[in-house]
């Protein structure tokens, strides 16, 4: 999640999905007089890598994975998202492939840099565990990328969009969705496009995700970006910073950070009288944020380049009996990832090596998106989606910025 780049419209384009939207007959669930349609369907890879694989795959009963990232903390619920993908694509492979019996351990960080640093440096030391999916904040991926360098044990986040993690000479870091040089602009576009948004108010919050995302959608809004301004982590009072909102009379105000201050700050802002659109990117989108803001929420949008995994009738139904919940964001981005490496283990990639140039060399269909990465561990060819609230709901209304 986060920082400085441009990147050509063009590279918001995903070939592989096509999108129906349904148009709605009222937009009275909003705050934005715009009526945007919602999406409806998305049509997936015909040929996308499956965890099950062809049921032949052996392998030693030692081998594991592990998710290293949010399990508790304010930010839980994004986190918890991606290890119930994880687990649905380990339970899909496990089920399927008598004969290897992949494990599969959790590590806590709390979302929180200067506590990752102990489970990562855990799960180097664990040598059955061959492959990671996490970490899921740029933050504790900006934390822990080196010691992951130091033994070449390959992780792919499913959610971690600072661009910069990318340029820190690592080999074993591979980001499984478009970075913030990607969401950025297209959240820009999104807001001075779709939402006719003619001046924009940004406030970010002091978190890498937060300063790198501000960055980016600043530098793209241009003369729309009629004022900023700045939060910190754990604030529970934006009164300040409202104030100054009201006064420069914004058609939306962007959030650049996550729905533990996300949400309050909504709130605390509609009840001053704010009418504009509330906009935010992957780090608000999730079934916390309307919790906490409640009915505050009806005038908010997100913007997360990740795939709305609900659309994908065999996966959300899949999951719904795992997790008793429908798909959340990076759902599907955690599912991904696991299949990825799972599909390396089940062509006897079996050895931390052997998986970190399984995974470099990939090039196939996954269920949200087509993985193949550069050199540096980027994807080629990230989308962004457009999200809003629609009656409590989170609902996704279409690939954007283009």
């Amino acid at each position: 999640m986060t920082t400085f780049a441009t990147v050509a419209t063009a590279a918001l384009l995903m070939t592989s999905c096509a999108n129906t939207a349904t148009p709605q007959a009222s937009n009275s669930d909003t705050g934005s007089a715009v009526n945007i349609p919602v999406l409806t369907s998305i049509e997936t890879p015909k040929d996308a890598v499956l965890p099950a694989g062809n049921g032949k795959a052996t392998c030693p009963a030692t081998t594991t994975l592990a998710y290293v990232g949010a399990e508790t903390g304010a930010n839980a619920q994004l986190g918890i998202n991606i290890y119930n993908g994880v687990q649905l694509a380990i339970n899909q492979h496990n089920a399927a492939n008598p004969a290897c019996q992949v494990a599969f351990k959790k590590f806590d960080t709390e979302g929180d840099p200067t506590k990752a640093t102990g489970p990562v440096t855990q799960v180097t030391k664990e040598n059955d565990i061959i492959g990671v999916v996490g970490l899921p904040f740029s933050g504790e991926s900006k934390a822990t990328g080196n010691i992951f360098e130091q033994v070449k044990l390959v992780h792919i986040t499913p959610a971690a969009t600072n661009p910069t993690l990318t340029e820190n000479g690592w080999t074993t870091f591979f980001r499984g969705l478009g970075n913030d040089a990607v969401q950025g602009p297209a959240a820009a576009k999104f807001m001075t496009g779709k939402l006719e948004a003619k001046k924009v108010y940004l406030v970010q919050d002091d978190s890498d995700y937060g300063i790198g995302l501000g960055a980016t959608t600043s530098a793209a809004l241009g003369s729309a970006l009629i004022g900023t301004d700045k939060v910190t982590t754990g604030q529970k009072d934006f009164s300040a910073t409202i104030s100054k909102i009201m006064n420069a009379k914004p058609d939306a105000v962007f959030y650049s950070g996550y729905y533990a201050e996300g949400a309050p700050f909504d709130q605390q802002l509609v009840a001053k009288g704010f009418k504009g659109s509330f906009v935010g990117p992957d780090g608000l989108k999730d079934d916390q944020f309307i919790k906490q803001a409640g009915d505050a929420s009806a005038n908010a949008f997100f913007t997360c380049p990740c795939i709305p995994g609900e659309l994908i009738p065999s996966f959300a139904t899949a999951y719904q009996k795992l997790a008793n919940a429908a798909p959340g964001t990076y759902s599907i981005e955690g599912y991904d990832a696991a299949t990825v490496l799972l599909a390396g283990i089940d062509a006897g990639k079996q050895d931390r090596a052997g998986l970190l140039g399984w995974v470099k060399s990939y090039d196939a269909d996954g269920l949200s998106k087509h993985y193949k990465w550069n050199d540096k561990g980027e994807l080629q060819a990230p989308t962004v989606y457009g999200y809003k609230v629609s009656d409590g709901k989170i609902v996704p209304i279409g690939a954007i910025g283009q």
